[in-house]
C-alpha cells in the first residue's frame, strides 16, 4: 500500500489517499486511532453504488461522520468503478440501462450484463484492499461492511473476516447475489427507501426473506433513492457498535 497523501479534517479524522497496484483507496481514521498508545479501530469497508467513484460526496460524507463516531472506514474504485478504465460493452451496457429505466422497459437483462461483471470483478479487489488495511497497526478486525447490496451480499458469503453488514436494499440484485444470501449468515441492517424510483419494492423485501441471518434488521423510510435520513447513520453505528466492538 502506497499513501499518496494524508490531511487531517477539522474533526480531527485523518483522510489517507492510497493505492495497491491498481487499486486507489482512501481511508478516513478517528483520531483516537492514530496515537501511539491508541486502541487499533475497527475497520468498516463503505462501498458505493453500481461503479459510482469513492469521492462521491454522500459516500464521504458518511465515511467522514463515522469515522469521527470511532470507526476506520475504507472505501476503493474497484475495477470498472470511479475513474477506472471501462470497457466499451459497459459503457453501452451503462446507456441502455439508463435509457430503459427511463422508458419503463424491462431492464433485467441488460442489468445482468453490466451489474453481474463488475460484482465479479470488484469483490476480489476488496478482499485485497482488506488485507493490506487489516496490516495497519491502526486498524483491527472484526470487520464491518456498509454500502451496495450486490457486494456486500457476495463479500459477506466469501470473506470470514465480515462479520456485520449494512446495506442499501435495492430491488435489482443480480441473479448469482440474489442466490448467494440464503449463504449469508452475518447480522445484517438493511435499509430501504419505499418510494425508490430505481428498485422495486417487492424485490427488496423477498431479498430480505431470502437473507439467512438469524439476525436481520429491515428499516424502511418514505422518500426516493437518495432520500435516506441521516439518522439512519447513527442507527448505523449503533448496529456496527453491537458486532464489531
Amino acid at each position: 500500500m502506497h499513501v499518496t497523501s494524508e490531511r487531517r479534517l477539522d474533526d480531527g479524522v485523518l483522510e489517507r489517499e492510497f493505492t495497491l497496484g491498481e487499486i486507489p483507496g482512501t481511508l478516513w481514521t478517528p483520531e483516537s486511532a492514530t496515537s501511539e498508545s491508541a486502541t487499533p479501530a475497527p475497520l468498516i469497508l463503505m462501498a458505493h453504488n453500481n461503479g459510482l467513484p469513492k469521492s462521491e460526496p454522500r459516500l464521504v460524507a458518511r465515511a467522514r461522520r463515522t469515522a469521527a463516531y470511532g470507526y476506520a472506514v475504507a472505501s476503493i474504485d474497484a475495477a470498472g468503478c470511479g475513474d477506472r478504465p471501462r470497457s466499451a460493452a459497459a459503457e453501452q451496457a451503462r446507456a441502455d440501462l439508463r435509457r430503459a429505466m427511463r422508458a419503463g422497459e424491462p431492464v433485467d437483462e441488460i442489468f445482468e450484463s453490466f451489474v453481474g461483471p463488475l460484482v465479479e470483478n470488484a469483490v476480489p479487489e476488496w478482499r485485497t484492499a482488506l488485507d493490506a488495511l487489516l496490516a495497519l497497526p491502526e486498524l483491527a478486525g472484526p470487520v464491518g461492511y456498509s454500502g451496495w447490496t450486490a457486494v456486500g451480499i457476495r463479500l459477506a458469503a466469501v470473506e470470514p473476516r465480515i462479520a456485520a453488514a449494512g446495506l442499501f436494499a435495492g430491488g435489482y440484485v443480480p441473479r448469482a447475489q440474489r442466490a448467494e444470501a440464503r449463504q449469508v449468515t452475518v447480522p445484517l441492517l438493511l435499509l430501504l427507501q419505499w418510494d425508490d424510483e430505481g428498485n422495486p419494492r417487492q424485490r427488496a423485501l423477498d431479498l430480505f426473506d431470502a437473507f439467512g441471518s438469524k439476525e436481520k434488521t429491515l428499516h424502511a423510510n418514505l422518500g426516493g433513492h437518495t432520500g435516506t435520513p441521516w439518522f439512519e447513520l447513527e442507527d448505523g453505528n449503533r448496529f456496527f457498535d453491537r458486532h464489531l466492538r
